[in-house]
């Protein structure tokens, strides 16, 4: 089963990250999806539901039928996003279907992430035009890296003469 974005409650969205900092639960550079992950599976079901009711913005899905099972789940260009070289953006900075060049880092290394990407998602976090979500693809090790991802990043958005 394919889950995809249906819509939300226009409520905004506060980071569970953030929350656990304030809560002194977890310390602001090690609030990553791994991290927050084990802290909701040793909480229990009580302080796990604290954490969700601190965030007022409850997100719709839709079941997507999956016709292809290779294909990544689609963005809000209405493709399939591409690990690796999909990324989500503020659609208001970057129109979808914009090639971008990326310069950063692969999460807790050193280790060079420059490369071709197109601009085909966005989501409520990513605000401004030199913020991006990068797809890692899905399993659990494109998880681990997604989790970790919070690198500084420089950008060219790629436009015809």
């Amino acid at each position: 089963m394919r889950l995809a974005f249906a819509g939300h409650n226009d409520q905004p969205y506060k980071s569970v990250g953030r929350w656990l900092n304030e809560q002194g639960e977890l310390r602001a550079d090690g609030a990553n999806w791994p991290a927050i992950r084990a802290w909701g599976e040793r909480a229990g079901p009580a302080r796990l539901q604290q954490l969700l009711w601190a965030n007022p913005r409850v997100v719709f899905f839709r079941d997507e039928p999956m016709l292809d099972d290779s294909e990544g789940p689609r963005g809000a260009q209405g493709v399939p996003l591409t690990a690796g070289r999909s990324v989500a953006v503020d659609p208001q900075a970057v129109p979808y279907g914009t090639p971008l060049w990326i310069d950063t880092t692969e999460p807790l290394s050193a280790t060079p992430l420059r490369r071709l990407v197109m601009a085909q998602d966005t989501g409520s976090a990513i605000t401004g035009a030199v913020r991006i979500d990068y797809f890692w693809g899905v399993g659990e090790a494109a998880e681990q890296q997604a989790g970790r991802m919070k690198q500084p990043l420089r950008v060219w958005a790629l436009w015809p003469r």
